[in-house]
């Protein structure tokens, strides 16, 4: 079943794409075949821009997850013969500060259907029953529409194709790689989280984007990697303003 057969949601593709469309036109004399392109990277921005507030909330639960940290410690060594006491008794804590230990989800989930109006924006050969302009679009001669996989299955990767997609992935790897050292989380005693197994599964979740990257049509591979790179900078401007409880102590090293 289709969902955007649904009324509601078809009206909202179609406000979409016209708004896309519209943008790229205007970007035409400045950005020339590129335009689409320009204007997805556009809209990324002024997605962020107003997630700013949310990327604050986050500093700042971030901060305060490092504050409870030796309590935290202290609660798994007092029930770590009693796992259920131990979640319950961490989840009040929580709450007694009033944060989460899920609040970094919230700027991935906020965005979410943005990633998925792209991804259909650039998917479908036609919108509200005309044909789909921005299907005709490029990026530097690879087509926003067609995303990595298809193209090497399809053998219509061509050289600009993968030139692109080389450059979008390069980036993100290399953002994820930044983000694992600069913001490694603080290790917790005798915590299942520090097995080298979990060590292991929580440093390959950096690399996820770049994974889910390759499936998506390269408009929306664009969007994630200008979303990588602006989370990346605004945690380390958020990080000095928010500084972790150990980044400020005398003797303290680099900001981890």
């Amino acid at each position: 079943m289709d969902p955007f057969a649904f009324p509601p949601l078809a009206a909202l593709l179609n406000a979409a794409y016209g708004a896309l469309a519209g943008l790229s036109t205007a970007l035409e004399p400045l950005a020339g075949a590129a335009a689409a392109a320009m204007a997805v990277v556009l809209v990324t921005l002024l997605v962020r821009a107003l997630l700013i507030p949310v990327g604050v909330s986050q500093a700042k639960a971030e901060q305060t997850r490092a504050r409870l940290a030796p309590k935290l410690r202290e609660l798994q060594r007092r029930y770590k013969k009693n796992p259920e006491r131990l979640q319950r008794e961490t989840m009040a804590l929580y709450r007694s500060e009033n944060t989460s230990p899920f609040a970094g989800m919230l700027p991935v989930l906020a965005q979410a259907p943005v990633i998925g109006i792209l991804y259909t924006l650039f998917l479908r050969p036609d919108i509200a029953g005309h044909p789909n302009e921005l299907l005709t679009h490029d990026l530097l001669g690879a087509p926003l529409g067609t995303s990595f996989v298809s193209a090497v299955l399809d053998g219509t990767a061509g050289a600009a194709t993968l030139l692109v997609w080389a450059g979008l992935l390069a980036l993100m790897i290399v953002v994820a790689e930044v983000t694992r050292r600069v913001f490694r989380p603080a290790p917790l005693d005798d915590s299942p989280l520090n097995s080298p197994g979990m060590l292991r599964v929580v440093a390959a979740m950096h690399y996820l984007t770049a994974v889910f990257a390759v499936l998506v049509p390269l408009a929306a591979a664009v969007y994630l990697a200008v979303t990588v790179v602006w989370t990346l900078v605004q945690r380390m401007l958020l990080r000095r303003r928010f500084p972790l409880p150990d980044a400020v102590s005398p003797g303290a090293g680099s900001v981890r």
